[in-house]
């Protein structure tokens, strides 16, 4: 297949945004370089996953002959259909959410409130434009890595296909991501819908949206173009929205979304999608009600599929499935015991923090564990996660739920917002940490802490799980006063007061008197 083809990429709407984009991460007058005689590392796929392995190893000045094959754009999902575009969206929504409750600080502005979508989404496109730099091309090459945009497959157990050439490896590493889930929704092909691959491409407001499904990207969206000026109806199929989240913690976001005028509709089986002369009909039920809903545009956020199509596995003998992507084992090996796997594509998390994690991983045990000794685990990784909602909510570690799953008996400490003087000064009181500790320990188990910037509060309860620092230690911790972290403070000085028994208390007393 010639190369040719792939540089015919195309990111819309085609402006100097976009152009300077797609010249950074598939430049279209890019020559593949001839392949080196045989390569340490043959990396498939320049998402995060990828280019870390890649960037990790060829940047650790030993020599290593390193390979890294991108059919699309480097950057993968997170720079250019993920983190970096939703982000961008999401903080100009931010904005809105605080114009609406500005009165309630004092402020009066305009009942109106002048929403330039087209300029939301031009700002987006300029800023992800400017980071693209550092995923591109050109700068990997650079970095000494032989970087070829095309479509790679292996032909044989140390051989990997690419614009007609052949790269010959040691080891290789699968880091194809995976794309937005279909739906099979009678219809709705039919209909046209967007996914996170398309929604950013977006230039005018669609004044009615439907978002299909209730988990941390559509109910990302769903409040971010709520903000922007839609009506949003949020379909879900859970009885209630994050359904895999904290159940507490999704109860005050739902209280938000009715109150920002999301009209969410729970418990729902979509039937059928029809084109209208004013839009899209989509029809379903909830709760034995049937129901339409007529829309401009439908969002689908119903999760991810691996991308495991035309890699040619079967020829290496790696296992996958079309539902959970490569099987891999502990070490992030798979079924071929020359190939790993890292990101999207095998993993059940999936965050661009966990697919960067995953990539050192595989350096480690593909360049530095002779005969498999000194080996990392997936399995040894603290990983915290944040739906980037207002306000946001921030997991890590075990749920009780999951403690008592596996045989933990476990207790727990929440301090709500509305004790923090922070957040009562912000005007930010929904929200709370919560602590799950050992029964008997001050040991940390996990957390879950909804707050407006409830992801720069949770690393340090994911410090303190990784480094074994109980409740105790944090107590100690010395907080600036006044922040919203030191609700993290307040529940450990929680757990401390929980150590104040009879006998403790008496020998306090005692202590006093002899002072």
């Amino acid at each position: 297949m010639s190369n040719s083809e792939f540089h015919q990429v195309t990111v819309r709407p085609i402006d100097e945004y976009n152009q300077t984009l797609v010249s950074n991460v598939h430049p279209a007058n890019w020559l593949n370089p001839e392949p080196a005689d045989r390569y340490d590392l043959v990396v498939i796929g320049a998402g995060t996953a990828g280019l870390v392995v890649a960037a990790g190893a060829a940047g650790l000045d030993l020599n290593l002959k390193v390979a890294l094959i991108e059919k699309h754009l480097m950057g993968g999902d997170c720079l250019n259909v993920g983190c970096v575009p939703s982000k961008c969206v999401i903080r100009s929504s931010r904005l809105v959410g605080e114009m609406w409750n500005a009165a309630e600080l004092g402020i009066n502005i305009p009942k109106h409130i002048d929403i330039d979508f087209p300029a939301v989404m031009a700002r987006m496109r300029r800023l992800r434009a400017g980071i693209s730099h550092h995923d591109s091309a050109e700068r990997f090459q650079k970095l000494g890595v032989d970087v070829f945009l095309g479509s790679g497959k292996f032909a044989s157990n140390n051989t990997v296909e690419v614009d007609g050439k052949t790269l010959k490896f040691k080891k290789a590493v699968i880091a194809t991501g995976a794309r937005a889930a279909r739906l099979t929704i009678r219809g709705i092909e039919e209909a046209g819908y967007l996914t996170n691959e398309t929604v950013f491409s977006l230039i005018q407001r669609p004044e009615r949206l439907a978002v299909i499904g209730g988990g941390p990207v559509g109910c990302e969206m769903a409040q971010a173009f709520r903000r922007l000026g839609c009506e949003v109806t949020l379909l879900h199929q859970g009885s209630h929205i994050l359904n895999k989240e904290d159940a507490d913690a999704a109860k005050i976001l739902q209280q938000v979304f009715k109150k920002e005028g999301i009209r969410l509709v729970l418990n729902c089986q979509l039937e059928e999608v029809t084109t209208v002369t004013d839009g899209k009909r989509l029809y379903f039920s909830s709760n034995g009600r049937r129901d339409s809903v007529t829309v401009d545009e439908i969002l689908v956020g119903v999760g991810r599929a691996p991308n495991v199509e035309k890699l040619n596995l079967e020829a290496v003998g790696v296992e996958y499935d079309q539902l959970h992507g490569v099987k891999v084992n502990d070490y992030l090996q798979t079924t071929n015991r020359h190939i790993y796997a890292a990101g999207d594509i095998c993993m059940n998390w999936k965050f661009t923090h966990a697919a960067d994690a995953a990539a050192r991983i595989v350096i480690k045990n593909t360049l530095f564990s002779p005969f498999g000794l000194g080996r990392s685990k997936l399995s040894s990784l603290v990983m915290p996660w944040v739906t980037y909602t207002n306000p946001e909510i921030a997991h890590v570690g075990m749920y009780e739920e999951e403690a008592k799953e596996k045989g933990i008996d476990v207790e727990t400490i929440q301090v709500p917002l509305s004790s923090v003087d922070r957040a009562i000064a912000d005007g930010e009181e929904s929200g709370f940490v919560k602590i799950h500790h050992k029964k008997g320990s001050d040991e940390i188990i996990g957390a879950t802490i909804v707050a407006a910037h409830a992801g720069e509060m949770i690393s340090e309860v994911t410090t303190a799980i990784v480094n074994k620092i109980g409740l105790s230690k944090l107590s100690s911790v010395i907080h600036p006063y006044p922040t919203q972290a030191e609700g993290i403070k307040k529940a450990a000085d929680a757990y401390r007061r929980t150590l104040l028994t009879p006998r403790t208390k008496a020998l306090l007393g005692f202590l006093t008197k002899l002072s």
